[in-house]
């Protein structure tokens, strides 16, 4: 790392960003936290940064963390050069727009997800919905997406949270004054199957104790009006009951259900520079 042009040191931008934080923080610790990230990985950056300029930055204590004069004169420039070296860096995202897709219902926690990436991008965000798999990712319409269930094919991606599932009920049926269903109870009724963004199929449960199929749709608007008129029970994740309401379905806590995972998913070749940032961050959160 010292072998450099003109005797510039060869330091990155994360090197300074930890470096300066351990002496805002006056910690590893705290630095770490703020940062989002573990502390021998933070370590090893202020370690690299202070080979690289030859110089010993910081003074460490069994109690406490300063930095050095040679440190203090280095935080003093970098914390005016580092404000504008990062503004630099955002401004060829800021004419730039990622498209992120779901299908019938983004989580409401992601709007955290993509108010931290457009503060540290610059970059804008346009939601997409498609009522597919994968939506859009693999017909090029999307870049980056919000899936829920297993990780199809195709794909690179990363578990967000899990979610509770409920079940779907017509109010004219006899389950819609129960307040909790119990998952296996559900093998003995027909199901109505979303076969496209759903995340509930008969394979969820033992072989042997299914529940029968009693018809399918292809989005969220056709499952639940199927399961308003009565042809079988539907099973959603639970923010569909939260934020989703329809005067013939009721939604019914479930036990022993399964989760569903929520991931982030961008496509496993030739993904968007920026989609592949959103991902780091959450891997890195």
């Amino acid at each position: 790392m010292n072998d450099h042009s003109g005797g510039v040191p060869d330091v990155g931008l994360r090197q300074l960003r930890c470096f300066t934080a351990v002496v805002e923080e006056r910690s590893f610790t705290y630095a770490a936290a703020r940062l989002g990230m573990g502390q021998p990985a933070l370590t090893r950056a202020v370690q690299s940064l202070e080979e690289a300029t030859g110089s010993r930055l910081l003074e460490r204590t069994t109690r406490r963390v300063a930095p050095t004069p040679a440190g203090q004169r280095l935080y003093e420039e970098l914390s005016a050069l580092l404000p504008r070296l990062e503004d630099a860096l955002r401004a060829p995202c800021r004419e730039t727009v990622l498209r992120l897709g779901f299908t019938w219902l983004l989580p409401e926690a992601c709007a955290r997800l993509v108010e931290d990436f457009k503060a540290a991008t610059g970059a804008g965000v346009r939601l997409v919905r498609r009522d597919a798999a994968l939506a859009g990712l693999d017909t090029g319409e999307t870049d980056v997406a919000v899936l829920r269930g297993a990780e199809p094919a195709g794909v690179r991606s990363r578990v967000l949270f899990h979610e509770d599932r409920v079940a779907a009920v017509a109010r004219s049926s006899p389950l819609a004054r129960r307040r909790v269903l119990d998952w296996p109870e559900l093998a003995a009724l027909p199901l109505v199957v979303n076969t496209v963004s759903g995340t509930t199929r008969p394979e969820l449960w033992p072989e042997g104790e299914r529940p029968a199929v009693a018809c399918t749709a292809g989005n969220f608007d056709e499952w639940v009006e199927s399961v308003a008129a009565g042809h079988g029970v539907g099973v959603t994740p639970r923010s569909a009951a939260e934020r989703y309401t329809h005067p013939g379905v009721r939604f019914v806590r479930l036990k022993n259900a399964p989760q569903v995972p929520v991931r982030l998913a961008v496509p496993a070749k030739g993904a968007h520079p920026l989609a592949e940032r959103l991902l780091r961050m959450h891997a890195a959160g």
